[in-house]
């Protein structure tokens, strides 16, 4: 069997999350929620929960969310990460709030006796700092608006990321997980490549901005496969424009097909459909996924639209339906079960599902 061999790193802990050192590879993602809306953002922490977040992170850019932050803790069934940006103020009301971690990007905390302050605070709380350091802040900060090499790029961010890190060094807080993202995927490999070799505190992978959900799985896939498969990345957020709780689902995807993790949950697997598909099998697909969603159960479930080749095809599944126009057939672990109707394919597949 091909197993990834991962790239030992120091241990921290997130709550009751472990991240680095030999921890399975974690999942976060982060709420859309106005976080000072805390009927909302606790409903949403509880989804993204109930879908497969371990740790999920929210913004605390005003006194209000911060000051929401001790019932949305008090709710929440994981780890809660506070994202901070411009004030020092909001991450120290983060912590004292009791969050398990606090992101920040320390460029965007000029004022150094305040970050002192931010990073002392979080040593007496033995909590974590995610110092997160972006291609797209490196770029406004030096004014690159015209074409610059990837090399230019990556010295300027681990020059950046170098001094921050000597600085929390210097404070004796070693208690750090880092990411240099971008939205590029091609970059964003380059970005991790460098931080595993250079540092040995976990990493958190991820790409910026990575676009709508079609979009942005397909580079977060690209970007994490590799890296992941070279044995980088300690905890992940796959970003998408839309529904956070679609991030845990590609999320999921990505570490199961690189079989780093194993899900208690369904393994669905369609046929690209061709000539010989006599029925909408993307709609049937579709459906029967969503219904899926709803079982917590590892099972590996095939949908064929042809009744030539899809015996044989969905032979490796525990349960299958293979289609055709005017019939469709139930199998189970590679034996036909049942003849079925078109238009009860759905249904009946979904009870042999449960049934399995």
């Amino acid at each position: 069997m091909i197993v990834i061999m991962r790239r030992t790193k120091r241990t921290v802990r997130v709550g009751n999350v472990a991240v680095g050192g030999d921890a399975p590879v974690s999942i976060q993602s982060m709420t859309n929620t106005n976080t000072s809306d805390i009927e909302a953002t606790i409903a949403q922490v509880e989804s993204l929960a109930e879908a497969g977040a371990e740790i999920v992170r929210v913004a605390v850019p005003t006194r209000k969310d911060t000051a929401a932050l001790p019932n949305i803790l008090a709710s929440a069934t994981v780890p809660i990460v506070a994202d901070v940006h411009f004030h020092f103020e909001r991450a120290m009301e983060a912590i004292e709030a009791g969050v398990a971690k606090i992101r920040l990007n320390p460029g965007n905390l000029r004022d150094r006796e305040k970050l002192i302050k931010v990073i002392d605070a979080a040593k007496a709380a033995e909590i974590p700092i995610r110092i997160g350091v972006n291609a797209g802040s490196i770029r406004t900060k030096s004014q690159l608006t015209e074409k610059f090499s990837d090399e230019h790029l990556l010295k300027l961010i681990f020059d950046e990321l170098d001094q921050y890190v000597r600085f929390f060094r210097d404070r004796n807080f070693e208690n750090l997980v880092l990411s240099a993202k971008s939205s590029d995927v091609m970059t964003t490999v380059a970005l991790y490549r460098e931080l595993s070799k250079r540092y040995d505190f976990p990493s958190h992978l991820g790409l910026t901005h990575a676009g709508t959900l079609k979009t942005g799985a397909i580079r977060s896939a690209s970007a994490m496969g590799i890296l992941l498969a070279e044995g980088i990345g300690d905890t992940i957020r796959v970003s998408l424009s839309g529904d956070p709780v679609e991030e845990i689902y590609v999320a999921r995807q990505i570490l199961s097909d690189l079989r780093l993790r194993s899900f208690s949950s369904p393994e669905l697997t369609a046929c690209p459909t061709c000539g010989r598909c006599e029925i909408d099998l993307p709609k049937v697909a579709s459906d029967i996924e969503e219904e899926l969603r709803k079982i917590d159960k590892p099972i590996k479930v095939a949908i064929m639209g042809c009744i030539v080749n899809g015996p044989g095809e969905a032979a490796d599944a525990n349960v299958a339906l293979v289609a055709g126009k005017d019939c469709g057939f139930i199998y189970v672990d590679g034996e036909r079960k049942s003849r079925i109707k078109p238009g009860e394919m759905i249904e009946k597949i979904l009870q042999a599902v449960r049934e399995y």
